[in-house]
């Protein structure tokens, strides 16, 4: 039987264009939405909930390889440059369980 393993990775976020906490959830709702519908992942805002410039998400995939999983989360954080350019990743850190 094979084992599942677990990848997660967690991201600091700086929104600097965001004024209040309602800016902050548009950017962070449509961000972790497709993050789930475009890479299938387990994805939520984890910390620094109350700071209108700042986040911390965390996103989650589950296989039997975690090469694959390497790859899906590293796939994730590129595609959040691109996509989401307003969202500045400060910190970032991904393991493998």
């Amino acid at each position: 039987m094979n084992r599942a393993i677990v990848g997660v990775c967690t991201l600091e976020l700086q929104i600097e264009e965001s004024n209040s906490l309602k800016d902050k959830r548009s950017v962070l709702k449509s961000l972790l939405a497709r993050l789930s519908q475009v890479h299938h992942l387990a994805a939520a805002e984890i910390d620094l909930h109350d700071r209108p410039q700042e986040a911390i998400i965390a996103f989650a995939a589950v296989s039997n390889s975690s090469r694959q999983i390497d790859q899906m989360l590293r796939a994730a954080v590129r595609w959040i440059e691109q996509q989401y350019p307003q969202a500045e990743i400060m910190g970032e850190q991904l393991e493998i369980l």
